[in-house]
């Protein structure tokens, strides 16, 4: 079955409008979804809303939404007014400039939708497409749709087009806030670590080896719960040893595989056992 559009849009860049569809590039129904439900009549509960201070249910009539300007202080919007501070929604996708394709880092990228040809738009689609792949450049733009403003990179995908929406700047938490421990790098343990990686690499990724098997485990059980049968957690063993010494679990890593060889194999030999201790 074809794909059904999410939204319809136009590229512009320079003099040329290509008109173009979006499309999800995933599927968000296939996430098991639990509700809530009232024990002792089997119903659905509703979602209601309380006042925070008298404690009284507020119906959604005399809802209206605020802003926080200070602890406990609001400024309140009616819906025309909300709509007036919106950015217009022109589902114009301008393209600003053009970069390199690995000038983007991958901490930008937050969603991504296919985009497709909209009637009359084949022929600047390909050709858009097709500059972009030779060029080895992506497209920065500007998307305005429901009341916001995207940064979002036009890059090609095959033949066709994909449209990756970016986060600003300002919404990116900086790497020097992570907490990082003094320690340096064994050349020994590099080695190791490397022909580990080497071992169990591919030339390609291919996502079909891959399953949600968690997935898969919840759905058994819920059939499981449907045909009557309790459900009730197996026990897990602890481990009865781990290897403590980060050289050891290299060689440990090396050896599951059973494909270890040259300098490791060595290094083995001359090492001895491994140093395990009790996981007390």
């Amino acid at each position: 079955m074809s794909a059904r559009p999410i939204a319809n849009s136009t590229i512009s860049f320079g003099l040329v409008s290509l008109p173009v569809k979006l499309y999800s590039t995933g599927e968000s129904s296939s996430k098991v979804r639990f509700n809530w439900i009232n024990r002792e009549t089997g119903s659905r509960v509703k979602q209601q809303y309380i006042d925070s201070q008298s404690g009284d249910l507020v119906p959604r009539d005399d809802m209206i939404k605020g802003y926080e300007f200070a602890k406990n202080q609001f400024v309140t919007f009616e819906p025309e007014e909300l709509k007036a501070i919106e950015a217009q929604s022109t589902e114009t996708i301008e393209i600003t400039e053009f970069v390199p394709a690995g000038e983007i880092e991958r901490i930008f990228l937050d969603r991504a939708y296919f985009l497709g040809p909209a009637k009359g738009g084949a022929r600047a689609y390909r050709l858009l497409s097709a500059a972009l792949r030779e060029t080895e450049k992506v497209a920065i733009a500007k998307y305005s749709a429901r009341g916001k403003q995207y940064l979002v990179m036009v890059r090609p995908l095959g033949e066709g087009l994909i449209l990756e929406q970016l986060m600003y700047p300002d919404e990116l938490r900086s790497f020097e806030e992570v907490p990082l421990e003094d320690g340096e790098v064994d050349t020994a343990e590099l080695t190791l670590a490397k022909q580990l990686i080497e071992q169990a690499s591919n030339e390609h990724f291919e996502p079909e080896k891959y399953r949600d098997e968690v997935k898969e485990r919840v759905l058994a059980l819920i059939e499981k719960k449907i045909e009557g049968e309790q459900i009730t957690m197996a026990p897990q063993e602890e481990p009865e040893t781990k290897i403590i010494d980060l050289m050891e679990a290299l060689k440990a890593s090396l050896d599951s595989s059973g494909a270890r060889k040259g300098p490791a194999r060595s290094a083995s030999k001359k090492k001895g056992s491994s140093k395990k201790a009790s996981s007390g």
